[in-house]
């Protein structure tokens, strides 16, 4: 007969190739999303669902519901973060995606204003609120996801591939919009900045419709992961909170305004450099706000070039973390896009030549200050209220420095008939905001995250096997 065990089976634990491509794959699915989404409400969205005898007033009108999104991403924060405090990050996650992955589907069959006339807006208002709602919980469970199941000292690297779903999702996401663009031309002698009849009629489309494809894949790979062991625990000692969000207003505010602002600067640049770049570089030199002229195809042609080097950088920042710490990488960093912000102008009148160089610079400072963020902002927060702290902040941050980004831009480009000179300013404006909460706040490398639970602001605590309050 075989021996009796002698000791409880050990813990499931996530392989490392896991954890790596499941924190990857979802967020790479976000802002694949993100990009198609922002690229559609520059080139086809103004005149499909916005229509406008002014171009300018359609193409805001575009932005405002591009926008929309971030105002639900809060509120999809609370809810997820809830869920993921409460019954544990692989359940959300997975719940996350599927919502996300539907709403996208479901932007690429709806009907035009041409066709359905305000039904059309509403309804494409209406996906937009859905894809916000479901991306609140999608980055902070993919951190957690990445962060908690770290090894010790590697944790900024580990945290830097959720970030790296951001370049990732750019390549695939106007990879397959060139894709279309080269398929389905321009008419001989049309602009070749401006899409063709058969592009503006379905080919828009493909790319929310292959959204599916990819969904399928990160459901398959989320639906094999194991609970972390720190949430775990956690779990086990009665650590988990009744109500997450009260306990970290509660108890963790500070920390919920210094995350939200030191990411900041990087929701501002990141906006700045993907989507009202795409309207300044392909906007006419002789137009009522003139730009750079470029064509579409060579414009992104430019940007994903850049992009290599977001994507390198991004990695690139997760040792640099580890090793001199989260606050003083990302204090040099943001000084660097104070200074960036400043020379817009100067780089542009460079020529072509110079706009690849402010390309290339931009992206790799979103690169080096987007990289440490994947666990900065978990580590600001004990594991009982990580979800929903780390969450709200990030989103809270997409509303101050993503949903009125491509908004205030588009006027300052007005104001400036044409030079981006105050969007550079504005820049760099929102970077000191971003370098003041990092000097007020502290260093996190050496954080445990067991012992935030143990050390939390918060003292109530449950006993083992019933939730705390």
């Amino acid at each position: 007969m075989p021996a009796p065990a002698t000791g409880s089976a050990p813990t499931p634990v996530n392989p490392r190739s896991r954890v790596l491509v499941a924190s990857l794959i979802g967020t790479t699915i976000e802002f694949y999303d993100f990009y198609i989404y922002a690229t559609a409400a520059v080139l086809v969205f103004p005149q499909l669902f916005f229509p406008s005898s002014d171009p300018t007033t359609a193409l805001l009108s575009s932005f405002a519901v591009f926008g929309a999104a971030m105002v639900a991403r809060p509120i999809g924060a609370v809810v997820f973060g809830h869920l993921g405090d409460r019954l544990g990050r692989k359940k959300t996650l997975v719940v996350s995606l599927l919502t996300m992955g539907i709403a996208t589907f479901l932007i690429g069959v709806l009907p035009t204003y041409a066709q359905a006339g305000w039904v059309a807006t509403a309804l494409l208002v209406l996906m937009r609120l859905a894809q916000g709602f479901a991306l609140g919980g999608e980055w902070s469970g993919a951190a957690l996801v990445a962060t908690e199941n770290a090894p010790s000292g590697k944790r900024a690297l580990y945290g830097t591939f959720p970030q790296l779903g951001a370049p990732l999702g750019f390549i695939i996401g106007n990879g397959l919009f060139l894709s279309m663009g080269a398929l389905l031309p321009s008419a001989a002698g049309a602009d070749p900045s401006q899409p063709s009849e058969a592009f503006v009629s379905w080919g828009w489309r493909v790319p929310f419709l292959f959204s599916a494809v990819m969904v399928a894949i990160g459901l398959w790979v989320r639906s094999r992961l194991v609970e972390s062991a720190v949430f775990a625990r956690t779990r086990e000692s009665g650590g988990v909170r009744r109500l997450p969000l009260a306990t970290v207003v509660r108890s963790h505010g500070k920390q919920l305004v210094l995350g939200t602002f030191i990411m900041l600067a990087t929701y501002v640049l990141f906006y700045l450099m993907t989507t009202f770049s795409l309207s300044y570089g392909r906007a006419a030199k002789d137009a009522a706000v003139p730009g750079l002229g470029y064509g579409y195809t060579t414009f992104v042609l430019m940007m994903i070039f850049g992009v290599l080097f977001f994507a390198a950088f991004t990695l690139v920042s997760g040792p640099l973390a580890d090793r001199y710490g989260r606050r003083a990488t990302l204090i040099w960093i943001t000084a660097g896009i104070v200074v960036f912000g400043l020379v817009w102008v100067p780089l542009i009148e460079l020529g072509t030549l110079g706009v690849v160089l402010w390309l290339v610079l931009g992206f790799t400072l979103m690169g080096m200050t987007f990289g440490p963020m994947g666990a900065l902002l978990p580590e600001l927060f004990p594991t009982s209220v990580r979800y929903t702290g780390s969450g709200i902040s990030y989103n809270v941050s997409s509303i101050l420095g993503a949903a009125v980004a491509p908004f205030i831009a588009v006027a300052l480009w007005e104001t400036g008939d044409g030079s981006p000179w105050l969007v550079g300013v504005y820049l760099s404006a929102m970077a000191v905001l971003t370098l003041i909460a990092l000097l007020l706040g502290k260093e996190t490398k050496d954080v445990s995250l067991d012992d935030r639970d143990a050390t939390a602001d918060d003292p109530a605590r449950a006993p083992a096997g019933s939730p705390a309050p």
